[in-house]
């Protein structure tokens, strides 16, 4: 059986920040607090937020680290119950959009935070209550803004997903013109990611037609766009298309993911200074490989339709395609670039097998099977 659910609403131009307020007062927000990262605020981009707030009390924690942890969930409940606060507004990147998911949850919801994770049969448990949340992308990567999903390093150290219909944002705020000071390596990395999430919800093997029709078509618009926004962070097109693609690929998700997050949400608990779209990159071509000998693959030309999108002739040129826009773009050469060394395999291997990514792939992988590909991506 097909289940097919798309929930929220989206504004997406130059300009859509200064609906937040509108946005605010349509779903019933007083005071909301707003959540971001100290980059943010660096950069600037938080002050084009607040400014369109105007005079509407709001309260700001600007704590949230690179790969959000249920300790900074903690850090901004007590700033959210300081402040009395009735909602939130996460201005910023996955990070960002996914902590303020984690304290949505854990400000209405009792017990550790981990109770409420996929892979402990938690999504049930998270329910209407959580808080209202509006989201407001910095970067054109992660999607989250649409997505029913948060990833969240709990206190015991897994990096664990959490889902829920009541997760998806209220309101998502797309504005390219708060991703125009992204620099190069960070644009190619996000963009990467929503790439990343495109293919492999299209390879998924959930039947979800629409899914796979928003996933090829933000494919097509990140892979013809990714290398302009990379080189010219101030073509605005190249950046709406990008957060578009972004957008699209965390529409698609809710068919599942595969080997990719599998292994770098793993490999992202382990180390948590690891950028979660720079895995991804390094891992999809041998994933893709791995992928091809799936029957659903062969039997849908999964990655005949992938090729076309893509401009390619032939699904055995995807793997090596994705291999040399990494190059282009300034990507790892592979995990040992990264500082990954071979001790830290049966680690990352327990984590992506224990991952709610691992049982929607294509092909279900075994610990050899995730062990060759360890070693094809270092």
């Amino acid at each position: 059986m097909a289940h097919i659910q798309y929930l929220t609403q989206i504004h997406l131009d130059p300009g859509v920040v200064q609906l937040l307020r509108g946005e605010c007062e349509r779903i019933g927000l007083r005071k909301p607090l707003v959540v971001t990262d100290a980059g943010v605020r660096a950069a600037g981009v938080l002050d084009k937020a607040l400014g369109a707030l105007g005079d509407m009390p709001h309260a700001v924690f600007d704590g949230t680290p690179s790969n959000p942890t249920e300790a900074a969930v903690r850090a901004a409940a007590r700033v959210f119950d300081a402040e009395r606060c009735d909602g939130l507004v996460a201005v910023g990147g996955g990070s960002s959009i996914d902590l303020a998911k984690g304290l949505a949850i854990a400000a209405t919801h009792d017990g550790a935070l981990k109770t409420y994770a996929t892979i402990e049969g938690g999504s049930a448990k998270i329910s209407e209550r959580v808080l209202p949340l509006i989201a407001v992308p910095t970067t054109a990567g992660t999607g989250s803004e649409v997505a029913r999903g948060a990833i969240v390093i709990v206190d015991d150290g897994r990096k664990l997903g959490f889902h829920s219909w009541h997760l998806v944002p209220r309101s998502a705020l797309l504005d390219p013109e708060l991703t125009r000071g992204l620099p190069p390596l960070l644009t190619a990395a996000t963009g990467m990611d929503a790439i990343a999430h495109c293919l492999e919800t299209f390879m998924a093997p959930a039947v979800n037609p629409p899914a796979d029709g928003i996933a090829l078509d933000g494919l097509q618009r990140g892979w013809a766009h990714i290398e302009r926004a990379t080189r010219d962070g101030n073509d605005m097109y190249a950046r709406w298309q990008m957060l578009s693609a972004s957008m699209q690929g965390a529409m698609a998700f809710q068919k599942g993911l595969g080997c990719v997050h599998s292994l770098s949400h793993s490999l992202g608990g382990v180390n948590p200074k690891l950028h979660h779209g720079t895995l991804n990159a390094v891992f999809l071509p041998a994933v893709i490989r791995f992928n091809a000998g799936a029957e659903s693959m062969q039997r849908e030309r999964r990655l005949q339709r992938i090729a076309h999108a893509i401009g390619l002739e032939s699904g055995s040129d995807v793997a090596d395609a994705l291999r040399d826009i990494n190059a282009r773009l300034g990507m790892p050469a592979g995990l040992a670039a990264m500082g990954v060394t071979r001790d830290l395999f049966e680690r990352i291997i327990d984590g992506a097998v224990a991952d709610h990514c691992h049982k929607t792939s294509p092909r279900i992988a075994t610990r050899d099977d995730y062990r060759q590909m360890l070693e094809a991506s270092l």
